[in-house]
């Protein structure tokens, strides 16, 4: 039986991962083996791998993974042998629920994500549900369409449900992997003006030159101030960031009738003034990556050059590696493991 290398959590679900090699088990009805061409790794494996969504030991990590179709399972039809598809957070779902019959399928109470409840794409290979893999236009470097799969979507759909119109203001809290991605759709498909936030400098000076019109630091910027002096409040703001901070912040910064729309995950809760929800009728609500369909749009506006993602490419040795940068807070843009690329991994 053939076998696979892969990123998994360790037993003890300490935050750490362990490559292994294990065996592809036989196709099920619907579904496909993938040839990984490249994982990104994503703030979320470390949660997943730190158990704290639950424990999850052995789990293959991964959620944005890219590869080329190499078997399917009798019956398939979505997809054939060669196609390049995706390996997305949203790995499966029921698709007869009211979540999944009304355009909201990453709400599916019975859904399946990969690398936290399904394995994911942080190994040489990953069997998907063939419905559930979206396919990557041509012209997108499939590294590049990693980070789009998780980073991308997540923003792109974020700022959609954000409501900004051409024209008006967004702020994007965090300009790290997601943000930085989240800058790019404002600015270059929606055509927003775009207020940058960070606390690094380099994120910051990243994010200007994807398109921010203006960016602030905390450590020195009273965010929610400035932002009300020069531009009277944002219309809307897409919080990236792991941080309680920068999610009062974006409720402080935004001007009335405004929207909040939350995606990172900090473990702390928000504070919210009631008064000026209700007087200054603020929008607060939450957006979990995407669905099929916002994801094919946001490869789409990849392959045609408006949104590059930054990337690094890394091999599987070093995953345990950018586990700890990415802790440390230690990365630019986006981390991306190189399944093709030679690996000393013993597991």
């Amino acid at each position: 039986m053939a076998k696979m290398k892969a990123a998994v959590v360790t037993q003890a679900c300490d935050g750490n991962v362990e490559i292994i090699e294990k065996e592809i088990r036989p196709l099920q009805t619907n579904e496909a083996l993938v040839e990984v061409e490249y994982c990104g790794v994503c703030h979320t494996d470390l949660h997943v791998a730190a158990g704290d969504y639950g424990d999850k030991p052995g789990r293959v990590l991964g959620h944005e993974g890219i590869g080329i179709v190499t078997e399917i399972a009798d019956g398939v039809t979505a997809l054939k042998v060669g196609d390049r598809v995706s390996i997305a957070w949203l790995f499966k779902a029921c698709g007869a629920c009211e979540y999944c019959n009304s355009g909201r399928e990453t709400f599916c109470r019975t859904v399946l994500n990969a690398g936290y409840t399904a394995d994911g794409g942080m190994a040489t290979h990953c069997i998907v549900d063939a419905d559930y893999a979206v396919k990557v236009p041509e012209g997108l470097d499939p590294a590049q369409a990693s980070s789009i799969t998780c980073a991308g979507v997540t923003t792109y759909k974020g700022i959609k449900v954000s409501g900004v119109r051409p024209g008006q203001w967004v702020a994007i809290y965090g300009a790290g992997g997601l943000g930085n991605l989240g800058v790019q759709y404002a600015k270059k498909v929606f055509g927003a003006h775009v207020i940058a936030i960070d606390i690094n400098d380099d994120k910051l000076q990243l994010a200007k030159e994807c398109g921010a019109d203006i960016t602030l630091n905390p450590k020195t910027d009273d965010v929610a101030k400035v932002i009300h002096e020069k531009v009277g409040g944002v219309h809307a703001a897409v919080v990236t960031a792991v941080s309680k901070d920068a999610f009062n912040s974006a409720i402080d910064a935004v001007r009335a009738a405004g929207r909040v729309v939350c995606i990172g995950l900090p473990p702390d809760t928000m504070d919210l003034s009631i008064p000026r929800i209700v007087l200054d009728g603020i929008e607060v609500v939450g957006s979990l990556v995407g669905t099929r369909q916002d994801l094919a749009e946001a490869f789409q506006f990849g392959a045609e050059g408006l949104v590059v993602p930054v990337v690094q490419k890394r091999t599987l040795a070093e995953t345990a590696q950018i586990f700890q940068e990415m802790h440390d807070g230690k990365i630019q843009g986006r981390m991306v493991i190189d399944m093709k690329a030679p690996c000393e991994c013993h597991g």
